[in-house]
């Protein structure tokens, strides 16, 4: 005997209808592709980032993502990129790589952000690298000069912002044999790879006996004693530093208590004049810092176009937080966010978000051309110096660029302010 399927009552009839009818709108939004891509929606893109708001990087470092969230206010006001405005989300880290994993996580599964922006910090950003290349989340613009950021077949997704360490050591230490030929040079550095990589560009330039004395210090330790004792007794003249800006200024004012006033060369990630006088004070700074040396490759100097725009924003979307470098790092990095983001089309994806940026079309703002391509995830190949005299920090004619293991000497390329510093699409 044939089986009948019951006739479905009303109410049946009703609830099937009312399925297909959810079903067929989850496909319709799913089939947009704002809805088919996380933190992209018709109004918005959803950023995030890691960021030291607190813990032994703050002091140095914690205002650079108020400083974007600032310029993306700015960028907002004026409409956005492609009708979108911009939202960051910042959490706080500690500079504690277990910290980082867990907001990390929270910013991909809980906020769902369309990419991570300038998580900054070598062993911090290092605990998530894996996690984020295998959830294809695009990794933009790392704030770490580590050579880790730049393994395109490995992670294609993820590119460096800061210029590499090797770069940075290489044109200190080109710059204090080009200035004092003969000098004894030694290095103080951060037990991690920022020191060693750091340590790799000294030696490109001056070579494996180069430098008199190698010291290292642990941020988890805050004090260099021994080490400045050290580089004391060894007779260094000019010391490079591969520092934060709290660590800089321990240096600089270790060795005055010491009575030693050696010539100081450091890197951009501690190099920050207004920084490291709020460190030192504003009665022994200035005196302590008066010559003192740094490397940078953004337009950092004051009067420029870049500076003053970055100036007015500052006064008016970021509550008038003081200006320095870490503003100006902080707003040129939302900048070349946002010309990535323009480049990835009016309805960008994750692929072709990170398809703009190795492209190769990208300008960004710095003192030397972008050399972001499909083989090479460094944002910048070379450095200016800067100098302090009479409290004002500002390059000097000295550029500096690394190609494989040359060292060259050459003229900066910056590049211009067009249409208000908002990137055109």
């Amino acid at each position: 005997m044939r089986n009948h399927a019951p006739t479905p009552t009303p109410a049946a009839k009703a609830m099937a209808a009312a399925g297909a009818a959810v079903v067929g709108l989850t496909v319709a939004a799913c089939s947009s592709p704002a809805a088919a891509t996380p933190g992209v929606d018709d109004e918005t893109v959803k950023v995030g980032t890691h960021q030291p708001l607190t813990g032994p990087a703050a002091a140095g470092f914690s205002s650079i993502s108020a400083a974007t969230s600032a310029y993306f206010e700015y960028v907002n006001a004026q409409g956005g990129i492609h009708g979108r405005t911009i939202e960051y989300v910042v959490k706080d880290d500690g500079y504690n790589p277990a910290n980082t994993q867990t907001v990390v996580r929270e910013l991909v599964q809980e906020d769902d952000v369309f990419a991570l922006l300038n998580g900054l910090g070598t062993p911090t950003h290092s605990s998530v690298l894996d996690y984020l290349d295998q959830n294809g989340v695009p990794d933009l613009f790392v704030a770490s000069g580590s050579t880790t950021w730049n393994q395109p077949e490995e992670y294609p997704n993820t590119f460096g912002f800061n210029v590499d360490y090797v770069v940075e050591g290489a044109a200190l230490a080109q710059h204090a044999a080009d200035q004092k030929p003969g000098a004894v040079v030694c290095v103080l550095g951060q037990d991690d790879d920022f020191g060693e990589t750091f340590l790799q560009g000294v030696e490109l330039a001056l070579g494996a006996d180069g430098v008199a004395t190698y010291q290292t210090y642990s941020t988890s330790n805050e004090d260099v004693t021994a080490q400045i004792g050290a580089m004391k007794e060894a007779g260094c003249e000019i010391n490079l530093l591969a520092t934060i800006n709290g660590f800089t200024a321990m240096a600089l004012g270790t060795a005055a208590q010491m009575d030693w006033f050696p010539q100081w060369y450091a890197s951009s990630s501690g190099g920050d004049y207004p920084t490291l006088v709020g460190f030192l004070g504003e009665d022994v700074g200035p005196k302590l810092l008066e010559g003192f040396v740094s490397a940078n490759y953004l337009p950092n100097s004051p009067g420029g176009d870049w500076y003053e725009l970055f100036q007015q924003i500052n006064d008016e979307y970021n509550d008038g937080a003081p200006f320095d470098g870490n503003t100006v790092y902080g707003m040129s990095v939302g900048y070349l966010f946002a010309e990535a983001l323009a480049k990835a089309g009016e309805d960008p994806t994750r692929e072709s978000l990170v398809e703009a940026v190795g492209s190769g079309e990208l300008v960004g703002n710095g003192i030397l051309p972008l050399t972001f391509g499909a083989d090479d995830h460094a944002a910048y190949d070379g450095v200016g110096i800067a100098v302090v005299k009479g409290g004002v920090q500002d390059f000097v004619d000295a550029t500096y660029r690394v190609d494989g293991e040359t060292v060259s000497a050459v003229e900066p390329e910056p590049v211009p302010l067009e249409n208000d510093g908002i990137p055109a699409p």
